[in-house]
C-alpha cells in the first residue's frame, strides 16, 4: 500500500497568517478588507492556478476544494483549472443537501470526460446548521446522514448505465439514468465521526476521511469503520486531512509555527472558539477538545500541533517538525493503515514546495511512494551550494508554467 498525497485549494484565500480569512467582510469574494493583516491573498483565478500547477508539478495526485458560503464554488473552479493542468485530479466537496443526487450523478460524468478523468468527489453532510439553512437545508444532524446514505445510493445507481428507480425517503426517483456514465467512476471521499456518520461511510465510502487526530485516536477510528464495512462486505480505504509545516531543521519548523500563534490575539481565539463551539459536527469537538482554546500545549502528540484549530474550523491540526520527522509521523499513520494524506499550509503555494521538495524525496527513500517527481532544476547548484530550487534555504515560488 502506497502513500497518496494530495494537497488544498484555498478557494476562499489564503496568506502567511491563520487569520487570513478574517481579514474580510466576505470572505475574500469582493476583497474588501476590515483589518489591516499583511500577506493575505485573494482566491483569484491566477493564484489559484499557480498552486495547482506547482501541486501537479511536485507530484500531488489531486488537490481538495472546499464547500462552502465563503469559497469559491467548487465545481466552476476546479473544472477551469483543470485546463491549467495535465495530470492534477480535482478532489471536489459538494453538500448532497443542496442538489440533485441524479443532477449530481450527471455533473459528475460530464466532468470526467471534460477533464479526462480527473474527478474525485468528497462528500460533505455538513455539521454547521446556520450554514446549512443558508442553503435551504432544515434538516438536523441525524437526518443529514441518513439523507446522505440516500444520496449515494441514487448516485450509483444512477452511474449504472440503466434507468433506476429508488423509492426512499428523501428521494424519490423514477427511471433515472446517466447516458453516459462516467469512466472510470470518481471514488468517493467521506468523513464523520458520529454515530450517524458510521454506517454511512461503510455502506458508501471509497475513502474514509478523517482529521488529524493523534495516532491512538486515528486508529480507532479505522477500526471502527473497518469493522462496519466487514459487516456489510465491503472494503473501504482510509485518509487523513492535516496541515503540514515542514523546514530543514525542527527547530525552524516550529519557529514558523510560533511566529503563527504570534498573530492570534485573546479575543480573536475567543470569538473563533465560541463560533465553532456552536458545531454539531462530532469530528470539530473532537478538534475542539484536543487544545480546549488554549495555546498552552500545543503539541498534542510528536510533531502534531494543534494551533491551527485555535482559529480555524475543520482541519485543525498540523504536522511540524524537519522533513525527516513529518515523513516519520507520515509513515507512522501510514503503518495504521492511512492511505491518503490530504495536507494543506499557510500560505498554500509556499508549503507546497517546502513538503515537495523536503518530505516527498524522504517518503520515497523509504519505498512509500511510486513515483516522485524530478524537479527540471535537479543537481543545479546555486551559488550557496545548495540546489537552485531551494536557494538560501527559501522554497523556488512559481508564478507560470508547469
Amino acid at each position: 500500500m502506497n502513500v497518496h498525497l494530495h494537497w488544498f485549494l484555498p478557494t476562499g484565500g489564503d496568506g502567511r497568517t491563520l487569520v487570513d480569512r478574517h481579514a474580510y467582510t466576505d470572505g475574500g469574494i469582493k476583497r474588501d478588507r476590515i483589518t489591516p493583516v499583511s500577506g493575505v491573498r485573494a482566491p483569484d483565478i491566477e493564484y489559484l492556478a499557480q498552486i495547482a500547477k506547482a501541486a501537479e508539478q511536485l507530484g500531488f495526485e489531486a488537490v481538495l476544494t472546499p464547500t462552502g458560503t465563503w469559497c469559491e464554488d467548487a465545481w466552476l473552479t476546479t473544472v477551469a483549472l483543470a485546463q491549467h493542468t495535465e495530470r492534477l485530479k480535482f478532489l471536489v466537496a459538494f453538500r448532497p443537501g443542496v442538489i440533485s443526487p441524479v443532477l449530481a450523478a450527471q455533473m459528475a460524468s460530464t466532468y470526467q470526460r471534460i477533464t479526462r478523468g480527473r474527478l474525485l468527489l468528497n462528500v460533505v453532510t455538513g455539521g454547521d446548521s446556520t450554514e446549512q439553512r443558508r442553503f435551504g437545508d432544515h434538516l438536523d444532524h441525524d437526518r443529514r446522514y441518513a439523507r446522505t446514505a440516500e444520496f449515494l445510493s441514487v448516485v450509483r445507481g444512477v452511474w449504472g448505465g440503466r434507468p433506476f428507480d429508488y423509492d426512499g425517503e428523501h428521494y424519490q426517483v423514477e427511471g433515472g439514468l446517466t447516458a453516459l456514465p462516467p469512466d472510470p467512476l470518481p471514488d468517493i471521499f467521506f468523513g464523520g465521526s458520529s454515530a450517524a456518520a458510521g454506517p454511512v461511510a461503510a455502506a458508501h465510502a471509497d475513502v474514509y476521511l478523517t482529521w488529524g487526530e493523534p495516532p491512538a485516536a486515528v486508529k480507532e477510528k479505522i477500526d471502527w469503520i473497518r469493522g462496519l464495512a466487514e459487516e456489510q462486505g465491503r472494503t473501504v480505504r482510509f485518509g487523513i486531512r492535516l496541515h503540514t509545516i515542514s523546514r530543514d531543521s525542527s527547530r525552524e519548523a516550529w519557529a514558523t509555527a510560533d511566529r503563527l500563534l504570534g498573530d492570534l490575539d485573546p479575543g480573536t481565539i475567543a470569538a473563533a472558539q465560541q463560533a465553532l463551539g456552536r458545531s454539531e459536527s462530532v469530528g470539530q469537538q473532537r478538534m475542539l477538545a484536543l487544545h480546549g482554546g488554549s495555546r498552552d500545549r500545543l503539541e498534542i502528540s510528536p510533531n502534531l500541533w494543534a494551533g491551527v484549530g485555535l482559529v480555524r474550523g475543520g482541519a485543525g491540526t498540523a504536522l511540524v517538525g524537519s522533513h525527516a520527522e513529518v515523513a516519520d509521523r507520515i509513515e507512522e499513520y501510514h503503518s495504521l493503515g492511512v492511505e491518503h494524506f490530504v495536507l494543506s499550509g499557510y500560505p498554500h503555494l509556499e508549503e507546497a514546495y517546502w513538503f515537495g521538495e523536503g518530505v516527498t524525496p524522504e517518503l520515497a527513500a523509504r519505498g512509500l511512494l511510486s513515483t516522485v517527481p524530478a524537479s527540471p532544476l535537479l543537481g543545479v547548484a546555486g551559488a550557496s551550494g545548495r540546489p537552485a530550487s531551494a536557494p538560501g534555504g527559501a522554497p523556488l515560488l512559481v508564478a507560470g508554467g508547469r
